[in-house]
């Protein structure tokens, strides 16, 4: 359990997270923005190189079903929980 805990707060750091989905700031050249959240959105931003591995491009095809090519934030909009989407990219860092 603090092993968990541990990779959560490293991978918060490493991604980068800007808490307030109103701010308009840069994404750094390599890297895009996702918004994640089913009720509150949170917005990461995300190395390219996240998306050439397979459990990372589901979630693409996830934000598909879930809102077509619609995506209100100006963004990838992705339907999972934050802590999901943590732990993935935690796991995809560490790999």
């Amino acid at each position: 359990m603090g092993l968990h805990l541990q990779r959560i707060v490293s991978a918060k750091k490493n991604l980068k997270r800007t808490l307030s989905s109103s701010e308009t700031t840069t994404v750094p050249k390599g890297h895009f923005a996702v918004y994640v959240g089913e009720a509150e959105r949170k917005r990461f931003v995300v190395p390219l190189s996240f998306l050439k591995h397979p459990s990372f491009q589901n979630l693409p095809s996830q934000a598909e079903e879930e809102y077509g090519f619609n995506h209100p934030m100006g963004a990838l909009t992705v339907p999972c929980s934050e802590e999901a989407f943590i732990e993935l990219t935690c796991n995809l860092q560490s790999s």
